[in-house]
């Protein structure tokens, strides 16, 4: 496990801002990824947004879920993961407790096929797939990611579909917005079928898993991160990482995350090249 400080993590943030090329880039709003089949909630929710490189082929993609306890948030693209050279999906799905926790899983599969499927008309590779989030994003890319259920109605494979994992600040057990549904308490840890832990095995894609300070963090975040990461280690799998940012909370952590995440991104890329 490794640790970051703040300070390193600004600068290098800083320095990336500096240094980094601005790619041209393509955008296109609002694409429906799933029938609504005349229910205009999903026609409202199940949309996502695409920025893309201009003027090259081959990239990567990043499928982003926004974080917001899966009761709020909405679709966004994170400017730090723009013009690296890679597409970047920004998605909404529905939400607690207007539709079931599962529903909003459901969604995030449904978006991720779409990806898969339609990413190579946009000139990315769909051999290049990153599934990345923000607190509920993180624990939705952890649930299509390992629970194969999810991405199975769609023909779709998360071992060989998804190039990596990247949940940020994710829950591993099941989320508080499902125990809620349950009528157990946030402290009441429950780890069912609608948790990743659950589904600790050694062949499912690479992980990197970010997270806050643990003294910052909410709810021992950081803490049922790391059990995750070490019970992936006692599973055997060869490429689950864990970095903890010191002095960032769970709000602002991604600010240190996306750089990360970016030369994680670009790294991967460099050894499939070899």
């Amino acid at each position: 496990m490794k640790r970051f400080f703040a300070l390193f993590a600004a600068l290098a943030l800083f320095c990336t801002g500096i240094s980094a090329q601005t790619a041209a880039c393509r955008t296109e709003t609002g694409i429906a990824y799933r029938d609504a089949a005349g229910d205009g909630y999903v026609d409202s929710l199940c949309r996502l947004d695409i920025c893309w490189p201009a003027d090259k082929k081959g990239f990567p993609t990043v499928v982003w879920f926004h974080g917001g306890g899966l009761t709020g948030g909405r679709r966004e693209i994170p400017k730090a993961l723009c013009g690296k050279g890679f597409a970047v999906v920004g998605v909404d799905y529905r939400l607690a407790p207007r539709v079931k926790v599962s529903d909003c899983v459901a969604d995030a599969a449904a978006a991720a096929a779409w990806v898969v499927k339609n990413i190579a008309s946009y000139g990315g590779d769909p051999r290049l797939i990153f599934i990345a989030g923000h607190s509920a994003g993180g624990y939705l890319t952890s649930m299509i990611g390992l629970d194969k259920r999810w991405m199975a109605p769609y023909g779709i494979d998360p071992d060989t579909a998804f190039a990596a994992l990247i949940p940020y600040s994710g829950q591993v057990v099941t989320h508080f917005a499902r125990r809620r549904e349950m009528g157990i308490p946030d402290t009441q840890v429950v780890v069912d079928d609608m948790a990743p832990l659950n589904y600790i095995r050694p062949d499912c894609p690479p992980i990197l898993i970010l997270s806050g300070d643990r003294g910052r963090e909410m709810l021992g975040r950081y803490e049922e991160n790391a059990y995750f990461w070490r019970m992936m280690q006692v599973a055997g799998h060869p490429d689950v990482e864990i970095r903890e940012f010191d002095g960032f909370d769970h709000g602002n952590m991604p600010q240190a995350g996306h750089y990360v995440a970016v030369r994680y991104i670009r790294d991967f890329v460099k050894k499939l090249e070899r």
